[in-house]
């Protein structure tokens, strides 16, 4: 039998211009992970930056695609193929103007939501059934919506991020030791 692998994706945009601006939460997520765990994910794999280390008794990798926010499906494609993995053992981490900010929402599938990462994901698996973390980021009343995404948050939204990007990596480990449906009753609640 092949040792149980999951892989957790980070969406974000490279470049230090985009480092902490509300886009870039799925790759902050990552890197709070890689800290936990003291997985190195520097390495360049797959057009992306990448890790491999281990929790709760499986390998687990952590991606950043190396591309704009809109072109992140491939290197999550190929690095799904290159390790034939079942998509029950994929989870991408993404924010979303549709929540609120710091609040995180875990499903096992779904649309992309208007959001244009999640939507080159799904285009290159060619399917929406595989496992999301979104994270609340609200939205502008008075910014257009790239303008917002690519803004650094106010100090009071920043605070709200800092503590979802916790719980978002707390759901992470639970999604890996627990799987989804139990991760959804614990997390998704309020």
């Amino acid at each position: 039998m092949a040792e149980a692998m999951k892989i957790v994706v980070g969406l974000g945009n490279p470049g230090d211009e985009y480092v902490n601006t509300r886009h870039n939460i799925g790759f902050k997520v990552i890197d709070s992970l890689a800290e936990q765990l003291n997985i190195d994910v520097r390495k360049r794999k797959f057009g992306a930056r990448f890790g491999l280390g281990e929790f709760s008794d499986k390998k687990l990798i952590l991606l950043k695609p190396w591309r704009y926010m809109n072109r992140s499906g491939q290197p999550v494609a190929t690095a799904v193929g290159f390790y034939k993995l079942d998509l029950t053992d994929l989870l991408v981490v993404t924010d979303d103007m549709a929540l609120p900010p710091g609040k995180i929402r875990i499903r096992p599938g779904g649309s992309a939501g208007g959001h244009n990462g999640l939507a080159d994901v799904i285009q290159m698996l060619g399917t929406e059934n595989f496992g999301r973390l979104r994270i609340g980021i609200g939205q502008s009343r008075n910014q257009d919506a790239v303008d917002f995404v690519l803004d650094k948050p106010a100090k009071q939204d920043s605070v709200l991020l800092d503590e979802a990007i916790q719980r978002a990596k707390q759901a992470v480990l639970s999604w890996m030791e627990n799987g989804i449906e139990a991760t959804m009753n614990k997390f998704n609640s309020g």
